[in-house]
């Protein structure tokens, strides 16, 4: 008889007969740590101006070296706020030596404080990609969201961004990302985009790529914020599993890295402590291509998160 590990896990063998696997490494996820300038209330994984934890020199080195045993991927870099390490330019330049394509994610404030304002032109100079979060156009919803004077900076940041070719040229996508405010399910990523559009256009000049909408996981700050609320909103995350989004889940094409050099099916299993299978290796400075583009998937009770609804990924809505 089948042993279940979780309600999700046998969700999905229900609709699929096989438990979750990886098919193929299309994505490497890098997290280079949890310190944040913000300290926002959907964040998974508490980031905060408090945290310490940041990849090392020699972690870096470790990753380069396993993305070096691979054909042309995407390299997603996040964070915390990955423009806080040190020694992020140096690394963007290496991937770029190696051929792959780039995407760093940023909340935008940053980008215009004079420590960090020469990074936008570094993005453009390195052809980076960049995935901005921007969770609402009102700027009542982003204050209660991410704090005080966020989306003036956000707005300003964008400008600059715009001024640079981002969201204006082919070459240079520029991605928003909406989080609801409430414990719900994001609304239909399309019509959303053109209210976007909209919104930012005739207020604010603003222009940009394409819009993600991702569904809050229970996990991290915003598990915190629930509250009581906990119960009825993994009740909508399961109520609303749409079996039609599973051949489009992130962890079907790539792999995490965490800052100190685990290895996680994604960001969200970071956030939950729960490393990619025993079965292979778990440390980047053991990282093996072929093993890791066919391991079975570690899954929670939050992965109902990416099956709910249209479905949700890093890279927005799935279907």
């Amino acid at each position: 008889m089948v042993q279940w590990r979780n309600e999700f896990e046998q969700q999905i063998f229900e609709v699929t007969h096989d438990r979750l696997r990886c098919t193929q490494l299309k994505t490497i996820q890098i997290n280079l740590g949890f310190r944040c300038n913000q300290t926002c209330i959907h964040c998974h994984i508490h980031a905060s101006p408090n945290r310490s934890e940041m990849m090392t020199e020699s972690t870096m080195q470790a990753v380069l070296s396993a993305t070096s045993k691979l054909p042309p991927v995407l390299i997603d870099i996040t964070g915390g706020a990955p423009e806080l390490h040190p020694s992020l330019q140096k690394f963007l330049a290496q991937f770029v030596n190696q051929g792959h394509r780039i995407q760093v994610r940023t909340n935008l404030t940053l980008l215009i404080q004079p420590k960090y304002q020469k990074l936008p032109k570094v993005f453009k100079d390195l052809g980076v990609e960049l995935v901005a979060s921007l969770p609402c156009y009102l700027e009542e919803k982003v204050r209660l969201q991410r704090g005080e004077d966020v989306f003036t900076k956000s707005i300003e940041a964008l400008h600059v961004l715009n001024t640079l070719g981002y969201g204006t040229t082919s070459e240079l996508p520029l991605t928003l990302v909406f989080n609801p405010l409430e414990p719900v399910l994001p609304p239909e990523q399309s019509s959303l985009e053109q209210s976007y559009r909209e919104e930012l256009g005739e207020k604010y000049g603003i222009q940009f790529t394409r819009l993600f909408t991702i569904t809050n996981m229970p996990l991290g700050r915003f598990l915190d914020v629930l509250k009581d609320q906990k119960p009825k909103y993994i009740a909508l995350l399961k109520q609303s599993f749409n079996p039609q989004t599973l051949p489009s889940l992130m962890c079907h094409h790539q792999v995490n890295i965490g800052w100190d050099g685990t290895l996680y099916d994604c960001d969200f299993n970071l956030a939950a402590g729960l490393p990619v299978s025993s079965k292979v290796p778990q440390q980047v400075n053991q990282f093996d291509p072929v093993a890791l583009s066919t391991r079975e998937i570690v899954t929670g009770e939050h992965c109902f998160g990416c099956t709910a609804g249209h479905g949700s990924s890093c890279g927005g809505a799935l279907i």
